[in-house]
């Protein structure tokens, strides 16, 4: 892999992790052009997401430094430690998927374009689905408190991290499972794209460590592709995750996802044919 290479996964893969059209998804394709594949890049990977996670933390580092604070200064049980009691009870499912299931699960389903192009279409299909039954609600109803919606509640939590496990077949994108899914139970639309952001930094950060632990223990290997290109790709998901993280919480207030269903439609045709057709 060169720095070029290198820099448009970066790209992908910092704009894609955020925005609801599966990173996952979109790094399968751009290796399929570019001819590369996943397990000869896996320190390329890891170094992947670790720069999105901390692109994710840079853009919301008031609210993780609030509740760290609200969590660890106080030993009196407040709304700060209930959050954080939320985020941790939405990750038992993908944290149950990913320890014990993620190797069956890619045995069962496999992997290749024509997988992502499904799935992309499945998100294509809940992202329009959540936006249409959104406005649905709101037309529905006069009263304020039902048209913006409610705050995460526990069973909100444990629906969306369902989702969140689901998404960890490529093209199904864990941002646009999550927020549709908060949408749909009818949570506040700047509370789910918030809560959909913060959930995601511990799985992000657990599969990293998987990864790496495979590095080190030998089970995976990593050729030696160079400084450049790992330090260009770093620097380019951290930039562009982000511009997009900040972007998809503006887009999530303005209700605007059918775009990107539309954009998840044309993708996935696209690499349903590319499949047939390479």
């Amino acid at each position: 892999m060169n720095w070029l290479e290198a820099l448009m996964l970066g790209v992908v893969q910092g704009l894609t992790e955020f925005l609801p059209v599966s990173s996952s998804g979109h790094l399968e394709i751009g290796q399929t052009l570019l001819g590369t594949t996943s397990e000869e890049n896996l320190m390329f990977t890891v170094m992947l997401h670790v720069a999105t996670v901390l692109s994710t933390i840079v853009v919301l580092r008031r609210e993780i430094g609030q509740l760290f604070i609200g969590t660890f200064t106080t030993p009196r049980w407040n709304e700060d430690k209930q959050y954080v009691v939320l985020l941790l009870f939405s990750c038992i499912p993908v944290f149950i998927v990913g320890v014990f299931f993620k190797d069956d699960v890619e045995q069962f389903f496999g992997s290749g374009l024509l997988l992502v192009g499904i799935c992309l279409l499945v998100t294509a299909c809940m992202l329009s689905l959540s936006e249409y039954l959104t406005k649905l609600r709101a037309m529905q109803t006069n009263v304020a408190d039902v048209k913006e919606g409610h705050e995460v509640a526990w069973k909100d939590a444990f629906i969306i991290g369902c989702a969140q496990a689901v998404a960890v077949l490529p093209g199904l994108s864990r941002s646009g499972m999550t927020i549709a899914t908060g949408l749909l139970c009818g949570v506040k639309k700047e509370s789910v794209a918030r809560f959909s952001f913060l959930m995601v930094l511990i799985p992000v950060l657990g599969d990293a460590l998987l990864e790496s632990l495979d590095l080190i223990t030998g089970k995976a290997t990593a050729p030696a592709i160079g400084w450049l290109p790992l330090t260009v790709g770093f620097m380019a998901a951290f930039v562009t995750g982000g511009i997009a993280c900040r972007w998809m919480l503006a887009i999530v207030r303005r209700q605007k996802l059918t775009y990107f269903a539309v954009y998840c439609l044309a993708v996935g045709i696209f690499a349903i044919v590319y499949h047939f057709v390479a």
